[in-house]
């Protein structure tokens, strides 16, 4: 038997031809029947910007270490945003990909394994919208597009991986467990206040910053605003590490997937 094909990696592009056009149709599916369309992706982030810059800087008075003017306050909280955003949308979705494609649950040849991937490829479809729109922003702001933006797909490469591996799990806890996608909103709130999304983490004190850090937001959002707002390279021993720790997340998630999917049809 060829092994390529018997590997998760092998089955999603043995089948790809499946998942890009089920991508499609979870894409236009968003904005169906919307007037905005598609530009709904680029208004949402940018009204999120406005509320939370305005509440956190003008209400509440907070100011970033180091930086005097309100845009690259604005700067640091859209990025941060960007990368918490693709996480919450898969948390949030993940516990209701197989329930709401039941039909295709009995369909014996059908790769449910897809499914997952479908969702966090869509979800990314939407945090490029928004990066567009942050340098976009970045350049309106008088700023400089620095060459090390060319790491960004890097950075974001083990964190994506990590995002297949917990919608995998989430999947499969949402069809026996229904609860776990009202929990899911839940953690995705927490994780956003717990995550260097509106303060810098090196503004935290011990021990509260070395928690910080297992946060799997924190590292992606600190890469991120190093890359596109300063210029810097990656720190690729951290991105290293947050590489295999995600390895061992999709094993896990695939793994239990997997394991638990012949239960699939009985539960829905």
């Amino acid at each position: 038997m060829d092994m390529a094909r018997t590997s998760p990696l092998g089955r999603a592009w043995a089948r790809r031809d499946v998942f890009w056009e089920l991508l499609k149709r979870d894409i236009a599916s968003r904005y169906s029947g919307s007037f905005l369309g598609l530009l709904w992706s680029f208004f949402n982030p940018l009204l999120m910007l406005a509320v939370y810059t305005l509440a956190f800087r003008e209400f509440l008075g907070m100011r970033w270490p180091n930086l005097a003017s309100g845009a690259d306050f604005s700067l640091m909280i859209f990025s941060g945003m960007i990368v918490h955003t693709l996480m919450a949308e898969c948390l949030v979705r993940g516990p209701m990909v197989i329930v709401s494609q039941s039909n295709l649950v009995k369909r014996v040849v059908f790769p449910l394994a897809i499914l997952p991937c479908v969702t966090v490829a869509s979800s990314l479809f939407n945090t490029l919208l928004s990066l567009m729109v942050l340098l976009v922003f970045v350049l309106m702001t008088q700023h400089a597009l620095h060459a090390s933006l060319l790491y960004l797909p890097i950075v974001f490469a083990p964190y994506v991986l990590l995002l297949c591996g917990v919608c995998w799990l989430m999947a499969s806890l949402g069809v026996f467990i229904r609860d776990i996608a009202q929990v899911a909103g839940v953690i995705s709130a927490i994780l956003m206040f717990l995550s260097p999304v509106f303060y810098p983490a090196s503004s935290l004190h011990e021990p509260y910053r070395s928690w910080l850090h297992w946060n799997p937001l924190t590292l992606i959002i600190e890469q991120t605003r190093d890359v596109v707002l300063f210029g810097q390279a990656p720190d690729w021993q951290a991105l290293g590490l947050y590489g295999l720790a995600s390895i061992v997340v999709v094993l896990i998630g695939y793994g239990w997937f997997q394991r638990t999917r012949d239960g699939f049809a009985d539960v829905l």
